[in-house]
């Protein structure tokens, strides 16, 4: 393991002291094969809970994000340009240079207990994904289930990480006293697109055995079916295929949402695409002329054919709102052995 010390001299660690109040940033690097190639900016940060902006689509109003960057490597991923902000590369840098917020779960706690919070929801892993590899080494999430349950503080979750079942005691635990909701993402099952698209990630399968676990434990878990990819993961029978399985998986909402490319996913993904499917960047710049999201009639096109495959499939859309409160699991019958976690592909 590499130990290198950035003073506020250096030529990130200007724009991390503005944004993290850091007087020095701590690198790291490990020589473990699940860490090579990965630098940690570890930062104490100033702020933990961040209001989202007003003109964002987000279903929610605070958010709380311990990592940035994200080992998942998806090309899609619209938090790439958040990189910039830090002087940092959106591509491979995005996926290599991870900032991990050492202080986090004592942050959260001491921010819950303030005068000025007023218990609101908070999502988690709507940005980078907070079950993402380094949390298997920094464990920043215990201590956040902690607070927010000691609190009673409502919350839910977005993953595509299967480690989220490390903390299954700590789910139902605070699933007794407020509101918890847990979504797993899974926007196809093709192994072969997901192979070159989502290369950092447990294969769809394995995410589907979460949502599988969680129900078993009385954990009710929707999936957001994301991103649905245009003319690659978008056939009839790629969208049953996906859909049934989520099904089969005892998901509790399935929602769709089709790809969208934002300043700095957008660069990279069609660089991607260029690579891996050339005869498709003409028909993309067409798709995404106007900006961010195709449009409308499309995105109404999917939504339809996949919300017709869940109502035959036995599952609708997510509930309007923020998700309720879930039981406490029932005991498992004698002799049932549970996993408790996941081995992350």
């Amino acid at each position: 393991m590499r130990w290198e010390n950035l003073t506020v001299d250096s030529e990130h660690s200007r724009a991390d002291a503005a944004l993290f109040g850091a007087e020095t940033v701590t690198t790291r690097t490990f020589d473990t094969p699940e860490f090579r190639g990965i630098t940690f900016h570890e930062i104490r940060a100033r702020s933990i809970i961040n209001r989202v902006p007003g003109a964002s689509r987000m279903p929610f109003e605070w958010t709380v994000n311990p990592y940035r960057g994200c080992t998942h490597a998806c090309v899609y991923c619209f938090a790439r340009r958040t990189h910039s902000y830090l002087d940092l590369d959106t591509g491979h840098g995005f996926d290599s240079q991870i900032v991990v917020k050492v202080n986090a779960p004592e942050l959260l706690r001491r921010q819950l207990a303030s005068r000025r919070w007023h218990g609101d929801h908070i999502a988690m892993g709507t940005n980078v994904d907070c079950y993402q590899r380094a949390e298997g080494r920094y464990r920043l999430m215990p201590g956040i289930l902690a607070a927010l349950r000691d609190h009673a503080n409502p919350f839910s979750i977005l993953t595509k990480g299967t480690l989220i079942l490390r903390d299954l005691e700590l789910l139902r635990r605070a699933a007794e006293v407020t509101d918890v909701g847990v979504s797993v993402s899974v926007g196809f099952t093709d192994e072969t697109l997901w192979r070159t698209v989502e290369p950092g990630t447990p294969a769809p399968e394995r995410r589907l055995d979460v949502v599988r676990t969680l129900a078993r434990h009385g954990i009710g878990c929707g999936v957001l079916m994301a991103p649905v990819i245009p003319f690659l993961s978008d056939r009839p029978e790629q969208l049953r295929s996906t859909v049934r399985a989520i099904a089969a998986s005892g998901a509790t909402s399935v929602t769709p949402l089709v790809l969208h490319l934002r300043p700095g996913a957008r660069e990279w993904f069609m660089a991607w695409l260029s690579r891996h499917h050339p005869y498709l960047v003409g028909r993309y710049e067409r798709l995404y002329a106007d900006g961010a999201y195709a449009p409308r009639w499309y995105q109404r096109r999917i939504t339809r054919q996949v919300h017709e495959l869940a109502q035959e499939y036995g599952i609708g859309p997510a509930r309007p709102g923020l998700p309720r409160r879930t039981p406490a699991a029932a005991p498992a019958p004698p002799g049932t052995a549970e996993p408790t976690q996941l081995t992350l592909l």
